[in-house]
């Protein structure tokens, strides 16, 4: 524990850290729209499609399309999740071969490799979930420009350098669910800390800037301490956790974590530091990974959606864009078990409300 805890000492001297500030900038620029705090719908973005298109690309209607996904990392459980949504969504349409192939650590400029040489190589579209919103837009659009559908999920591009992006949840509910049930735990005055991956993942520094927004409006006397960086990394999300843990001690009483790997991590700090039911653990991360923390009580809850319908969701949207039934007039996806999914914001599908994991429930996923 000690090796550990010290190591945690000397890591976070090299990773970044953005400390309390007055406004979380995150990737983006963008106006937050947070949700109202008595739980009321919030209104739903209506504008122009905004995706790209490719060039010249070959009719595909009811051929077989082959298509290969590039998610932020391979070997981790969550993109696993979306790979077995995508298998299962490609076997029972019965025309679409899949395939998922990436780097092992998120990094952006392998994951551009990645998909320059599918481009290069040629398939019928690409599946993606960007480590960068902007470093992968040209090469998405170097895709487009070769006659190659492109359909992104789980971390979005620039609109422009896609057709479609299946969004999860939208940031503003994600933002909600995660405040609220911090909230709950800590009570309205708490102070927490955030173990993110990078300030510029798209999906999660827009999360975060949600969080802000919603938190000032409806939970003002909460502390923001700190937002630490850990990447995608197991060892670097415990040791940044561990810092947090011995930087702020008693007065830190919850923590967040925005990736499926940090927020497992962190509730074994937590464990390991015997501060379970004394520092709350709240996060995105997938069942498996948390169910020992929350039927050992050291976790409460976990909020998320469903990995393999996001997968399923996103073929079933490269499907019926290669078949010209997905276009910038269209309103809705009729994706398969799922139902029809809403269009939002210009060229987002909608998966749905985020989803909260907890005891009573846990048990029931697997994945």
């Amino acid at each position: 524990m000690l090796r550990k805890l010290t190591l945690a000492l000397l890591m976070s001297a090299a990773a970044g850290t953005a400390m309390a500030q007055d406004k979380w900038q995150g990737a983006d620029d963008l106006p937050t729209n947070p949700l109202a705090c008595d739980g009321t719908a919030g209104a739903v973005a209506a504008k122009p499609y905004d995706g790209g298109q490719p060039t010249g690309a070959p009719d595909l209607s009811g051929k077989e399309i082959t298509l290969v996904d590039i998610p932020k990392l391979v070997g981790i459980g969550y993109f696993a999740a979306t790979t077995e949504g995508m298998r299962q969504a490609a076997e029972e349409l019965g025309n679409v071969k899949v395939s998922t192939d990436g780097p092992t650590e998120a990094n952006i400029d392998d994951q551009i490799t990645f998909i320059d040489n599918y481009v290069t190589q040629g398939v019928s579209g690409i599946l993606f979930a960007a480590n960068d919103p902007v470093a992968i837009a040209p090469v998405l659009k170097k895709a487009l420009a070769a006659g190659i559908h492109v359909v992104g999920y789980d971390a979005n591009s620039q609109p422009d350098a896609r057709e479609w992006f299946v969004n999860q949840a939208e940031f503003n509910g994600i933002g909600k669910s995660l405040m609220d049930a911090m909230a709950k735990e800590i009570g309205e005055d708490g102070a927490f800390a955030i173990v993110t991956s990078t300030f510029t993942t798209p999906n999660q520094a827009r999360w975060i800037a949600e969080m802000q927004a919603y938190q000032a409006a409806c939970h003002p006397n909460m502390k923001w301490l700190e937002t630490v960086e850990a990447q995608e990394d197991n060892n670097l999300s415990f040791n940044q956790a561990s810092t947090l843990i011995n930087k702020y001690g008693d007065e830190m009483k919850g923590m967040f974590g925005m990736t499926s790997v940090a927020t497992p991590a962190s509730a074994e700090a937590v464990t390991q530091a015997g501060l379970c039911g004394k520092v709350a653990v709240v996060g995105l991360a997938t069942p498996n990974a948390m169910r020992p923390y929350v039927e050992s009580d050291c976790v409460k809850s976990v909020v998320l959606w469903n990995p393999v319908d996001l997968g399923y969701a996103a073929v079933h949207a490269m499907r019926a864009a290669a078949d010209g039934k997905l276009t910038a007039e269209s309103k809705e996806l009729e994706a398969g078990r799922l139902g029809k999914l809403s269009i939002v914001n210009g060229s987002e599908i909608l998966l749905g409300a985020p989803f909260i994991y907890d005891k009573s429930n846990i048990g029931e996923f697997d994945f």
